[in-house]
Parts: C-alpha cells; structure tokens; sequence
C-alpha cells in the first residue's frame, strides 16, 4: 500500500494522544475513536480503516507502508497496523541530508533506532527501504540486518523539483520510472544478495520481462512494479510474468532459483576490483559517431 507519513501521524497524535493508548491493540473498536483529521489529506484513521478493507478483499498478503525519518512517538503507530490486519510492514526511510552538523554516522545510527523500535512493536515481517545514498551502504545494509529487518528494498527514488523562472516558484514534478533506472538497482543487489541474511527487494525500474530477469539474476527475491502499472493499468503484472515465463522456457531455466543470483558478486573475490576494471573497460568503450 501506500505510505503512511511521520508527518500524518504527528498531526494524529495532538488530537488522538488521550484515545491511542486505551484502543490501541483493538483496531476495530478503536477506529472510531480517532479525532477528524483536517490538516492533512487520508489521516491516520483513513489509512488503516481502508488497511482493513483492502485485506478483506483479497487473497494475497498486503504490505502497509510507514514513511518518517525522525524519532519519536509516531513509531508506536505501527503496531496499529499491524492490528489492522497487515501481512508485513515496509518502513521507507525517505530523507534528504541538508544538516550540516548531522554526519552520515549519526542518521545511520538514528535509523537504526527507529527500525529497532518498531521491530520490537510488531511481530509480522519487517522491510526497511533505503536510498542508495548511504557512505558505506554494505555496512548498513548489515547493521539493518543483524537488528531482525526481514528485508531490503532497493531504493526509493528522491524526487526532484524542477523551478518556475517566471513565477520564482519550486514546483514539484511527479516523473515515471524508466528502465534504465534499474542499472544502480542491479549493482546493489548482485553486491548485497546470498552476503547477508535478509530478502532483497527491487523497486524502481523494471517495466519489462526482461528487467525482471535482470533483477533476479542480480538477486532479488522481490520485484516491485509501480510505474509500469500506473501506465499500463493492472493488467500489466500478468504481461511482465507470461513474458518472465517465456523466456525462461526458452532458455531452459526450470525454475527461479536456477535464475535468482546467477550474475550476482558471490563467486567474485574482490568485488571492488571487478568495478574498478568494469569503470576502466566502460570508459575506454566510447566511440566517436
């Protein structure tokens, strides 16, 4: 599902602070309790009413989403989903550094904070996804799962604005996906898949069959399609798997485990070196038109 944001639960809880604590394993009686929230578009009590309808209404796990960067009160929220009904969490940590005086080690070790706190709310399967802006991201990506994440997903995509010279205005630009944003996803997951002991998940990029098999040979044991679908409408996931299963027929792969990991960095000693000697080989291929 969507994000539920740090900022919606924050507004939640200067109206709902007296109610949260009486209610809070009990979703259904405790839905009706939550205060109007006008500040903000689909509040807190918005989300997990439609949680609840959207996993009475189908057959496959739903996955709800927390979207905060900051410690607080607001991680206590996710036990409510959790009594929603959802099958699993993700918590995007979705945040762009502008503090001069905040080092790469302490938003680490400040997120780090957060996902130990909200996996000791919840019982269900816990994902955290990251941005690709991390110093040392095999590093984190270890610390994340030595704390009992389940999974990775590799990565939220910043969104950038684009200025209005006219108006002298920022304005916010909603851009599609591409393909070719599957590239960095690729590196990561051939560098991070079968080396530490959580699931990895792609998201961003994959639009095709094809990206699919490169996903899962980079390593990905998850796939997830947002753009593509926008575009296309739901019918889109069944094209991308008769399109997955056709190749795979054709180049005689019997099963996805035969495929996930197959290019991954696993059988390479010296990952650093091989990107060193890819960098060189990539550099010395252009050719003037």
């Amino acid at each position: 599902m969507y994000s539920l944001f740090e900022e919606q639960i924050t507004q939640n809880i200067v109206g709902s602070d007296a109610h949260l604590g009486a209610y809070e394993n009990s979703f259904s009686e405790a839905a009706s309790y939550f205060p109007e929230v006008s500040l903000l578009d689909r509040g807190v009590d918005a989300y997990l009413d439609q949680l609840q309808q959207v996993k009475g209404a189908v057959d496959i796990p739903v996955v709800a989403s927390l979207n905060g960067n900051r410690e607080g009160e607001w991680v206590s929220y996710a036990s409510l989903i959790e009594g929603a009904g959802a099958d699993a969490l993700e918590l995007n940590l979705y945040c762009l550094a502008t503090d001069f005086n905040v080092s790469a080690s302490d938003m680490e070790d400040r997120y780090l904070r957060i996902v130990q706190s909200i996996r000791e709310r919840i019982s269900i399967p816990l994902s955290v996804k990251l941005s690709p802006s991390f110093t040392a991201l095999p590093h984190f990506a270890k610390r994340l799962s030595e704390a009992g994440v389940d999974g990775l997903v590799l990565f939220n995509r910043f969104y950038q604005p684009d200025f209005d010279v006219d108006e002298l205005e920022v304005v916010p630009r909603l851009k599609y996906s591409y393909s070719q944003e599957l590239l960095l996803r690729l590196r990561w997951l051939a560098l991070l898949s079968s080396r530490i002991d959580c699931q990895l998940a792609a998201s961003g990029g994959a639009h095709t069959g094809i990206d699919v098999v490169k996903a899962l040979m980079a390593g990905a044991d998850v796939i997830q399609l947002v753009s593509t679908l926008l575009i296309n409408g739901p019918i889109r996931a069944e094209e991308i798997l008769a399109e997955l299963t056709e190749w795979m027929e054709e180049k005689e792969y019997g099963s996805l485990e035969m495929l996930r990991g197959c290019m991954n960095y696993d059988s390479c000693p010296d990952p650093e070196a091989l990107e060193r000697a890819n960098y060189m080989r990539i550099l010395k291929s252009w050719r003037p038109h």
